[in-house]
C-alpha cells in the first residue's frame, strides 16, 4: 500500500521541480543574465537533477555521460556553440542582413550567428517556450560538462593522460589530419564513462549529422570550458538582449506573420471564400492532393496517397518531389514564404483553380457548381509551444486593411490540426484522438468536440487511443513520475504535447469571446506518436520515426481532407 502514496510524492516533487525551473527562468530572462556557475545556473541545474527527465537519460549519474541525450540537444543547437563562452539570446535585431553566415541546427528552425572565438548569438522568435527549450538544454550541457571535466582528473586532481591526448586528437581532426580511430574512441570511453561499444555507436551518430560536430570535438570543448571556468575563473554566461526581453510575449512576430497571409488571401479575393485552417508540414497535404497524378508516369507504385508517399520518401523518389511541388503550383497552391521571423511556412490552396481531374480520387474531390463555394485550403506548419496560441490568435483576429477603413472577417470553416506527440500508451506510429486539452501544473483545461472519431482511423494496422491530451511546458522535461501519473490517475490522458492547449485557448476566444470566427466552426485533432517516453529506447533522443512515419502522417491528412471535401 506504500507505493502509490511514494509514487504520488515523487510524481509532485517532480510537478514542484518543472514549476521552478520555468519561475527561475522566466526571472533570469527578465533580470537580462546569468552565470551558469552562479547561483542562478545552479538552481536550474539542481531542480534539473530532482527532475531527471526521461530524454536526458543518464543525467543524475556522477560518472557516465549521456549520449543520446547529447545527440538529441546538439541537432537543435547551432554547430559551435560547445566552443562558446558567452551565449547571447536574441530577436530578429538585423543580422540576417549583416556578413555573419547563420548557422541553423538541424532538427530546429532557428539561426544563430558565431560573433568571435568565445561569442554565439542565438535567434529566438518564437515566443517563450523557445527560450525555456534552449535554457533547458544549455543547463544539460553544462552538467555534463561538469561530469566531463570530473572524469579528466586523477584522484590527485591531476589532469589524465587521456584528456592531454584528446586535446591532441581534436586539433588534428580540426587540421584535417589522420588519427588512430580505435585509439581515439578508448580515450573518448574514459572521459564520457562510457564502454568501447556505446562510444563507436554515439560517434557514428554524431558523424552523420552534417551540422553537428563530431564527438571527439565536443567531448573537448565542453570539458575545456568546465576546466577554464573552474580552474581559472574564466566563467561561462548567457545573456538576453534589451530587444529580446521587450518583445516576448507581446505577439511581435505573430501579428507580422498573421497579416502576410491576411494580405495574400485579400490579394488573391479569397476572403469571401470558405477557409479550412491544417496545422501540418509543408508537404502532405500537397502531396495528399497531387503526388499520384504528379509521378503517375514514373513511380511503379500503387496509385494511393499512401503509397505514393511512402516511395517518395525514399531516397530514389525524393528527386520526383519537385514534380508534386510544380503541379500544385499549377493548380491552385500559393507558397507564403515567411519574412516575419516567425519561422511557420504557409501553403494556401484555392480548389476553384484545381483541375479536379489531378486530385486524388481517394479524397473525394468534387468540382463545385458555384466556385465561390469551393473552399480555401490554409496550410500553416508546425508552431512551437506557446507561439501555437501567438499564431492561431492572430490569425483568427478580423484583417483591418492597412491605410483603409475595410475589414475583413476571417472566414473560418474548420481548424484542423495533425500533431506530433508523445504517447502514453502504444508505440511509435500509433495515433491519439483526444476529446480534451489540459495545461499541465495548472487547473486549465479544454474539453472540445472533436470531429474525428477513434473509430474513423481503426482498423489500418496501428493502434488508436482516444482521450485528454497533456500539453506540457517543454517535452524536454518530462519524467517518469510525471507521465504515469497522467495515465494511472483519473485524467486518462493517452499522450503529451505543446501546442494542443495553445491552439483551444486562441480557439475559443475567437469563437465564444471576440466572436471573430464562426462560433459552429468543425474541429479536428489527431496526433500520431513520435515516441513512447515511459519506454527505454523509445524516447525522443532514441531518434525519428523516418519512413514508419508516413502511414500515420498520410492516415490523418486523407482523413482531414475527405472531412473538408465532404462538407
Amino acid at each position: 500500500m506504500m507505493q502509490p502514496s511514494q509514487n504520488r510524492t515523487r510524481a509532485q516533487e517532480s510537478r514542484a521541480a518543472v514549476q521552478r525551473l520555468y519561475i527561475a527562468m522566466r526571472h533570469l530572462l527578465l533580470r537580462g543574465s546569468y552565470k551558469p556557475g552562479g547561483m542562478s545556473g545552479k538552481t536550474l541545474m539542481d531542480n534539473l537533477m530532482i527532475l531527471r527527465p526521461e530524454i536526458y537519460g543518464s543525467i543524475t549519474d556522477s560518472e557516465r555521460v549521456e549520449l543520446n541525450g547529447l545527440h538529441y540537444v546538439f541537432q537543435r543547437l547551432p554547430k559551435g556553440v560547445e566552443e562558446c563562452r558567452f551565449i547571447r539570446l536574441i530577436t530578429r535585431e538585423g543580422y540576417e542582413n549583416s556578413h555573419f553566415t547563420p548557422i541553423v541546427p538541424p532538427k530546429r528552425r532557428r539561426e544563430a550567428y558565431r560573433i568571435d572565438t568565445h561569442e554565439m548569438y542565438i535567434e529566438m522568435t518564437r515566443g517563450r517556450s523557445d527560450i525555456y527549450d534552449i535554457l533547458t538544454h544549455l543547463t544539460f550541457l553544462y552538467a555534463e560538462a561538469n561530469k566531463i571535466y570530473r572524469n579528466s582528473l586523477d584522484s590527485k586532481g591531476r589532469q589524465k593522460r587521456e584528456w592531454q591526448l584528446l586535446a591532441e586528437i581534436a586539433d588534428k581532426e580540426q587540421r584535417g589530419e589522420d588519427f588512430k580511430i580505435e585509439t581515439a574512441y578508448t580515450y573518448l570511453s574514459t572521459l564520457l564513462g562510457r564502454t568501447y561499444d556505446e562510444v563507436v555507436a554515439a560517434c557514428r551518430r554524431f558523424a552523420d549529422e552534417e551540422m553537428v560536430s563530431s564527438l571527439f570535438h565536443i567531448t573537448y570543448w565542453l570539458g575545456q570550458l568546465a576546466k577554464e571556468e573552474l580552474e581559472n575563473d574564466q566563467d561561462r554566461e548567457v545573456s538576453f538582449s534589451s530587444s529580446l526581453r521587450e518583445k516576448t510575449g507581446h505577439h511581435y512576430f505573430g501579428e507580422l506573420w498573421a497579416d502576410a497571409v491576411k494580405d495574400i488571401l485579400l490579394e488573391r479575393e479569397l476572403f469571401d471564400r470558405p477557409l479550412h485552417v491544417i496545422s501540418a508540414n509543408l508537404h502532405s497535404v500537397m502531396n495528399a492532393l497531387f503526388a499520384p497524378a504528379a509521378t503517375a508516369q514514373k513511380l511503379r507504385v500503387g496509385g494511393s496517397v499512401y503509397d505514393v508517399a511512402r516511395a517518395l520518401s525514399q531516397p530514389e523518389g525524393r528527386p520526383l518531389r519537385e514534380s508534386v511541388t510544380k503541379l500544385a503550383l499549377k493548380n491552385g497552391m500559393v507558397e507564403v514564404i515567411d519574412t516575419s521571423g516567425s519561422n511557420i511556412g504557409v501553403q494556401l490552396f484555392d480548389t476553384a483553380a484545381c483541375d479536379p481531374e489531378l486530385i486524388s480520387a481517394e479524397l473525394g474531390f468534387r468540382p463545385y457548381d458555384d466556385p465561390s463555394r469551393a473552399p480555401v485550403l490554409l496550410v500553416m506548419d508546425y508552431a512551437f509551444g506557446e507561439q501555437a496560441y501567438e499564431s492561431m490568435d492572430e490569425l483568427l483576429r478580423p484583417y483591418h486593411v492597412p491605410g483603409s477603413k475595410e475589414v475583413h472577417q476571417m472566414p473560418v470553416e474548420s481548424i484542423n490540426v495533425m500533431g506530433k506527440a508523445g504517447i502514453l500508451e502504444g508505440i511509435k506510429g500509433d495515433l491519439m484522438i483526444p476529446d480534451a486539452h489540459v495545461f499541465e501544473g495548472t487547473a486549465d483545461n479544454y474539453p472540445f468536440a472533436n470531429d474525428f472519431t477513434v473509430e474513423q482511423f481503426e482498423g489500418n494496422g496501428l493502434g488508436v487511443y482516444g482521450g485528454p491530451m497533456v500539453t506540457v511546458l517543454g517535452t524536454s522535461l518530462q519524467n517518469r513520475q510525471i507521465l504515469e501519473y497522467f495515465l494511472d490517475s483519473s485524467w486518462r490522458a493517452v499522450g503529451l504535447e505543446m501546442e494542443g492547449a495553445h491552439y483551444q485557448k486562441a480557439i475559443q476566444a475567437a469563437t465564444h469571446i471576440r466572436k471573430s470566427v464562426n462560433p459552429n466552426l468543425k474541429l479536428r485533432y489527431a496526433y500520431y506518436a513520435s515516441d513512447n517516453p515511459l519506454v527505454t529506447g523509445h524516447t525522443l533522443a532514441s531518434g525519428s520515426l523516418g519512413v514508419d512515419g508516413v502511414k500515420p502522417t498520410y492516415l490523418i491528412t486523407v482523413q482531414i481532407l475527405k472531412s473538408i471535401f465532404a462538407a
